[in-house]
Parts: structure tokens; sequence; C-alpha cells
């Protein structure tokens, strides 16, 4: 995986590269991802539809609007979702809390896994309807073009959301690097600093004016504490006349 730290990103708050940005594996799988969905919505919405000599508009995958329905359905969602997702992978090693990027990441995970079924299942659905697509269903072979490319770019999209899928398991997997985060960050908290020490020759502790004080010095001596009396009693002489 690309990165070190916390689910493949850096420290918190760490200058991104775009350049660097825009040539990780997932960057490019993001975008071509977003270039076939937009293919698939657009061949559908713009010549899915043919009038075959009325107002009513059929659909050109064997006049079923199950299919096209589908079809746009599919796309549309694929593409806000990858436009949703590439905005999230920049702006991810920006996210403080550990638990917030493992909810990230899993989301992600589901997501994608979910949108490559949902892509298979648009491939077979859209090449069986084309397949029983008659010519006289389809007079002067409108719109031929346009459900080529919406199956085959249903296509390209089961194996570019597979990819993603892939690439977020990875990440996932990689898990946490507890070197880079306090206990404080993994709620996303600042940490709290300790108190600075006044003891030349040791650190000093304290826990507030009625705590315990506590002096480490370099051989570990007993020290009194201040503004005692010696509790021997002082031994008096009688005078000699």
């Amino acid at each position: 995986m690309d990165g070190v730290g916390s689910f493949g990103a850096g420290r918190t708050g760490s200058t991104l590269d775009p350049i660097a940005f825009a040539k990780q594996p997932q960057t490019i799988l993001r975008v071509l991802s977003w270039i076939f969905s937009l293919v698939v919505f657009a061949s559908i919405v713009n010549e899915g539809y043919v009038n075959m000599g009325s107002e009513r508009l059929h659909c050109v995958f064997n006049q079923n609007a199950d299919a096209c329905n589908y079809g746009v359905f599919v796309g549309l969602v694929g593409l806000l979702a990858c436009s949703f997702f590439f905005l999230l992978d920049y702006k991810f090693s920006s996210i403080s809390s550990v638990k917030d990027r493992k909810k990230a990441v899993m989301l992600e995970v589901g997501f994608s896994g979910f949108w490559a079924f949902l892509y298979f299942v648009s491939f077979c659905f859209l090449a069986n309807q084309w397949s029983r697509t008659t010519a006289d269903k389809l007079p002067l072979n409108q719109g031929a073009d346009a459900a080529r490319a919406a199956i085959a770019f249903s296509f390209f999209s089961i194996l570019t959301w597979v990819g993603l899928t892939v690439r977020a398991v990875q990440k996932y997997l990689l898990g946490t690097d507890m070197t880079l985060f306090t206990s404080e960050h993994m709620d996303g908290s600042a940490p709290a600093q300790p108190y600075p020490s006044n003891s030349p020759g040791g650190t000093t502790t304290g826990t507030g004016i009625t705590g315990s004080v506590v002096v480490e010095g370099a051989a570990d001596t007993y020290q009194n504490p201040p503004f005692t009396e010696n509790n021997a009693a002082p031994t008096y002489q009688v005078p000699i006349y």
C-alpha cells in the first residue's frame, strides 16, 4: 500500500502532494469508474429510448423499461459515489480520529463490493435483453450503438469496482500504526500536556495542591518535607555551682 500510518495515510495534518495523489492506483481506478458510469448513464438516457411512430418512447433493450431504468440507476448512483469517494480519498489524511478512518474504510469496502455486484447484474441483464431484441422491435437499428456501449462499459465497470474493493480491503488490513497515534487520538481529542519539571536533578510530578509530590533524584534518597521539626527532645543540662 502507498502511504505509511493509519489505514494507509500519514500523520494527521500532513501535506498531501496532488501529483502523488493523482498517480495512486486507487485514484486512477476511481477516475475510470467515474468515466464508465457516465458512459452507461449517458448512453441510455440519450439514445436508449426510441420512438416507433407514436409519442410513446420504448427502451431499446427488448422494449423492457426495467432494463433501461436499471442501467440509468446503476450509472447515476455510481457516478455520484465515485465523486464522493474521490473527495473522501483526498481528505482522508486530514481525519484525526482513527475510529473515523476505520469507519470510512469499512464504508468504502462495503459499497465498492456491492456496486461491483450491481454492475455484474447490469451487464447480464442488459446483454440478455439485447440478445432478445428483434429487428421489428428496433427499426433502422436505432440506438444500437448506445445499447452496445452500455453493455460494454457495464462490463468494464465490474473490473474497476472490483479493483477498488481490493484496494479498500488492503487499506483495511493495513490497520493502524499505533506509533503515530496516542490513546487520545483514538477519540479524536488533543493529547493532554504533562506538568513541566521544576526539579534540576529529576522529574517532579504532581496532582494538585493537596496531592502528593514525588521527587525522583539520581540516588533516589529520601528527603524530609520542608518546615518539619526534629522529633528528638532537646537535652537539658543542670548547671554545676
